[in-house]
């Protein structure tokens, strides 16, 4: 079961159903999408959110493969303003963060709390997370956060093949990681 979990600015809550309807309109654009694995659909077919939690997000966080949460300020928990989530296999992590709130530090604050999931609660020894070179913010999370590049090739996203980097972090980095003075 993936629970609930809070950062100074966020809850992060397990992802339902019922979000799709929100998420939609938010995710469906192409500054958030264009770095994103090509499974995803472009241009954003209506009921496409829908259709990812019932048919793959739901089934694979019963089975206890993958764990999602959307984001909600914690001074406005009904509205949802992006998502994180953890996967077993080769691409462990994965986010998005809708328009208004990306710049903020709210990602950085999201992925810390997935990290100690993923390290202290399910006891991972490594976490890595492929991403386009050209996503410049996501790559700045991952260094802010502790991360380094193991791999290099080239990936298609939604934006086509593109340049592509495989960021890692094991258990022990991410513990010496978390022990450094505040950045």
């Amino acid at each position: 079961m993936t629970p609930k979990l809070q950062t100074a600015r966020l809850i992060l809550r397990p992802l339902q159903l019922e979000d799709a309807a929100q998420v939609e309109p938010l995710f469906a654009q192409w500054e958030i999408v264009q770095h994103l694995n090509n499974r995803v659909p472009w241009p954003f077919p209506p009921g496409s959110a829908l259709n990812y939690y019932r048919e793959s997000a739901l089934p694979a966080m019963e089975s206890g493969e993958e764990w999602h949460w959307t984001l909600r300020l914690k001074e406005a928990p009904e509205q949802i303003i992006g998502a994180i989530g953890l996967f077993t296999g080769s691409n462990n992590r994965g986010f998005w963060l809708g328009l208004p709130w990306q710049s903020k530090g709210l990602m950085t604050e999201a992925v810390i709390a997935v990290n100690d999931y993923w390290f202290e609660v399910l006891k991972f020894p490594t976490l890595r997370a492929p991403k386009a070179v050209a996503n410049v913010t996501s790559r700045r999370i991952s260094e802010k956060t502790g991360m380094r590049i193991v791999a290099t090739g080239e990936g298609d996203y939604v934006s086509g093949r593109q340049p592509s980097e495989t960021w890692e972090i094991t258990a022990e980095e991410w513990r010496a990681w978390k022990k450094q003075p505040p950045r």
